[in-house]
């Protein structure tokens, strides 16, 4: 959804953040937002860089966001949602 160069840019980091919580919320109550950013070139890969990856209070929030969000462009690219277990989230296991 996002791409590694504007990940490692800490402003357009956070404009990436604002925007996804503003769209996140209309959706439910957001209780995490994880976008995993790349490490500096040449020290690895981290799992999940180009995903962004939202939580909320409940499944039926999740699924609303879901339903709505999938198919829509961001910053002119198609946005594919699925969900993953909160597990997985919790351990970085994208």
């Amino acid at each position: 959804m996002v791409t590694k160069e504007e990940l490692a840019n800490d402003e357009e980091y956070a404009d990436i953040l604002d925007d996804i919580r503003d769209e996140a919320s209309k959706f439910g109550n957001v209780l995490e937002i994880k976008i995993p950013r790349p490490l500096p070139p040449g020290e690895g890969e981290v799992p999940g860089v180009g995903k962004i990856f939202v939580r909320y209070t409940t499944a039926e929030e999740a699924t609303a966001a879901l339903r709505a969000l999938s198919g829509r462009k961001f910053a002119d690219r198609t946005v594919l949602t699925s969900f993953i277990t909160e597990h997985d989230l919790e351990i970085g296991n994208f």
